[in-house]
């Protein structure tokens, strides 16, 4: 950080940037001394609209190129949708701050305005996303799953136009943009399990950047922090990303914290489940530990044929 002033890399998407808008807000107001610079990047999964991340390379094609300015010093923060992280960090930079998270669930628009359970047979489901399609087929197997990519409003214009009958979007993104008057309805976590880390957003920095810690520490969240930990932590040892349909959501309950686990074949025929509570402090191990229950329950077999499948 330079004396008096930050520098924010994020996307140039609406979304990323009303993100980024809200964490500059927040700073400016606690920090008036503080100038914040915004610093546009356009990453790789930015540029490649015309593939399906799973055959791209997966989350890390948001981050890679914001990382590398936090690393060479153009930019001092990024601002994360906490999703799109993958779970390695790389050496030198670190999490600084995770604010306050949204409503984690996936969102269904549909043209019809009807929900999921009375959408018609064989109807059309655009998401370019494996979590979502293979909870989508283990509900509902007659749907057809169309790949579909681009911002929010790219999705909408082309369910507007007829090119899908329904489209899955993260409500918190919803949100942010103020277009909760489309959500048809919020699916709930027991049909469709979120992404790990959905809802909320990573602030990163360079580690050991004091100065700058000191001035975003203010937005972090600790409850949160926690529940995300537990996220990570079933992702790390889980290992995939976009390329795998894998799950994870973690609550507080009472002094501790729930986190429950998927791992599900692509065509929606294999799913696996599991749930575990442990205290606060022991976030990082359920999720370590929900996720070998799930490995060794079959989760190894199905990322395997996926993994076969991929190469094939």
């Amino acid at each position: 950080m330079r004396p008096g002033r930050l520098t924010i890399a994020t996307r140039g998407s609406k979304l990323a940037l009303t993100q980024t808008e809200w964490v500059r807000g927040k700073i400016m107001a606690a920090h008036p001394e503080i100038e914040v610079d915004l610093l546009r990047i356009r990453t790789t999964g930015d540029k490649i609209l015309d593939k399906p991340l799973a055959k791209i390379g997966g989350k890390g094609l948001f981050v890679k190129e914001i990382e590398e300015a936090l690393l060479d010093g153009r930019a001092d923060l990024a601002v994360h949708s906490m999703k799109d992280m993958p779970a390695d960090i790389p050496a030198g930079l670190v999490i600084g701050a995770v604010p306050v998270r949204e409503n984690p669930g996936d969102a269904i628009i549909s043209r019809e305005g009807v929900h999921l359970d009375a959408i018609p047979d064989g109807a059309r489901i655009g998401t370019s996303s494996l979590r979502r399609a293979a909870q989508l087929l283990a509900h509902r197997p007659d749907l057809r799953i169309v790949p579909l990519r681009g911002n929010v409003d790219t999705r909408l214009r082309k369910l507007e136009a007829g090119d899908v009958d329904a489209i899955i979007l993260a409500a918190a993104g919803l949100s942010r943009l103020g277009l909760s008057d489309k959500i048809t309805q919020v699916l709930p976590a027991d049909l469709m399990l979120p992404a790990i880390g959905q809802g909320a957003l990573a602030i990163e920095m360079r580690d050991g950047d004091a100065a700058t810690s000191a001035a975003i520490r203010f937005i972090n969240d600790a409850d949160t922090e926690v529940t995300v930990a537990a996220e990570r932590a079933f992702l790390g040892t889980i290992g995939g990303g976009c390329e795998v349909p894998v799950a994870a959501a973690a609550h507080l309950e009472g002094g501790g914290i729930t986190l429950r686990g998927f791992v599900g074949s692509v065509d929606g025929r294999h799913s696996i489940y599991r749930e575990g509570m442990e205290t606060r402090q022991e976030a990082r191990t359920l999720g370590r530990a929900i996720a070998r229950e799930i490995l060794e329950a079959g989760g190894k077999a199905i990322l395997a044929e996926i993994e076969r499948q991929s190469q094939a």
